[in-house]
C-alpha cells in the first residue's frame, strides 16, 4: 500500500491535488485515513504532501502553490550567503495582479512581495535547493531591492549583505546598474557602493 501510495506520489513530486488523488482511486474517506495514520498530510486546502525525509524541505510545497513565486529579499541574501540570518518567513517576488487569498495558508510561512510587472522579470534566474529547480532574483537583483527596502531591514542585516556582495567574486557591476536604472536607486547604489565599484 504504502510504496504504491509513495509511487503515485513522486510522479508528483510528492505533492498531490484532491482531484489527482481522486483519479489515482483514493477518495474522501481513504484521504482521511492516510491523514489519521499519517502517511500524507494536507498543507493547504486540496493539496497533499506524502510524508517522507523529503517532506522536512519546504522547497516542494513553494513550487507547487507558487509556480510563479521568485524568491527574493531576505530569503535571496540566504541563499548567496549574504547574511547570517535564517529568514523566519520565505520571501517570494509575485506580480503585483496576483491573487493575495493564495498566501493565507499557515505552513510553510510566505511572506509576499507584491512587484509591478514591468519588473518582476528582471533579474529571475533557476537555482537547485534542496534537489528542486526554483526561480530566485540573481544576487545584483536582490542588492537593488534591498537598496529599494533599506527602511524594511535591520542595519546590521543591511550592512553585512552589502558588505559580502562587494566582496563576491560573481558579482556583476554593470548587471547591478542597469537593475538599478530601472528600479530607480542609481543614486542609492553611487552613494552606497560607488566608492568600492
Amino acid at each position: 500500500m504504502s510504496s504504491k501510495l509513495k509511487e503515485i506520489f513522486d510522479q508528483h513530486d510528492g505533492i498531490m491535488r484532491t482531484s489527482e488523488l481522486k483519479e489515482a482511486g483514493y477518495y474522501y474517506q481513504k484521504i482521511r485515513e492516510l491523514i489519521e495514520v499519517g502517511e500524507i498530510e494536507q498543507i493547504r486546502r486540496g493539496y497533499y504532501q506524502y510524508i517522507n525525509e523529503d517532506s522536512f524541505s519546504d522547497i516542494p510545497i513553494i513550487i507547487t502553490l507558487f509556480p510563479d513565486g521568485v524568491l527574493c529579499m531576505e530569503s535571496a541574501l540566504d541563499y548567496y550567503g549574504y547574511t547570517d540570518r535564517t529568514p523566519d518567513a520565505w520571501h517570494l517576488a509575485v506580480d503585483n495582479k496576483s491573487t493575495r487569498t493564495r498566501f493565507y495558508i499557515d505552513y510553510p510561512v510566505i511572506k509576499p512581495h507584491f512587484i509591478q510587472s514591468d519588473r518582476y522579470q528582471a533579474g529571475i534566474e533557476q537555482v537547485k535547493i534542496d534537489g528542486k529547480t526554483i526561480k530566485i532574483y540573481d544576487r545584483e537583483r536582490t542588492v537593488c531591492d534591498l537598496l529599494l527596502h533599506r527602511n524594511k531591514v535591520e542595519g546590521e542585516v543591511f550592512n553585512l549583505a552589502i558588505q559580502r556582495y562587494i566582496r563576491d567574486p560573481k558579482k556583476e557591476e554593470a548587471r547591478l546598474m542597469k537593475y538599478a536604472k530601472l528600479l530607480h536607486v542609481e543614486k542609492k547604489v553611487q552613494e552606497v557602493l560607488g566608492v568600492w565599484l
